[in-house]
């Protein structure tokens, strides 16, 4: 939880805040509006240690998702996600684990400058038909800083011990 810091402008809390204690590095906030009719839960940390926040389908009915298909579910959520950051949407453990059920672009990333519907698109990896209930948690939102790349055309690389070794060749042990 952010304390009574003074938010800049780009929306980072400064100073550092302490967070039951401890220090914190950084801390954003990100403004979030409701869309569609579907009114679900604002995203939140489930445990103090969570990096994710849980995403609610929002929807109105079941949605069944057969065995090897995919489908687009709304969220009912747009971000306001600050310069510098992107949100990342990744898959839930458990969705994965108990159900074979994954997000299909995985990290899904919400741009700083995407404002409409976040929506998931999860496949069903698994064995059996999988149903997707109004307000099931689908996946995990993870806020994350980006950096910008300034790209620079040479003529050749410097070398290193890995070389052009790609897929594989660092071995399995």
């Amino acid at each position: 939880m952010l304390s009574n810091a003074t938010v800049s402008r780009a929306g980072f809390a400064r100073p550092p805040t302490l967070w039951y204690g401890q220090p914190v590095l950084a801390d954003v906030r990100i403004r979030v509006a409701r869309v569609g009719q579907i009114v679900v839960p604002l995203p939140r940390y489930q445990t103090d240690g969570a990096a994710g926040m849980d995403l609610h389908a929002a929807l109105d009915h079941d949605v069944v998702i057969e065995k090897g298909a995919r489908a687009k579910i709304p969220t009912g959520l747009a971000f306001g996600i600050p310069p510098h950051f992107e949100a990342q949407v990744r898959p839930r453990s458990g969705l994965a684990a108990k159900h074979g059920v994954t997000v299909l672009n995985t990290p899904g990333t919400i741009d700083s400058d995407y404002r409409g519907e976040v929506q998931v698109v999860l496949i069903n990896l698994g064995e059996a038909a999988v149903t997707i209930a109004p307000l099931d948690r689908i996946a995990q939102l993870v806020v994350v800083p980006v950096a910008r790349a300034e790209l620079t055309l040479v003529t050749e690389l410097d070398d290193t011990t890995r070389g052009s070794g790609g897929y594989g060749s660092t071995g399995r042990r």
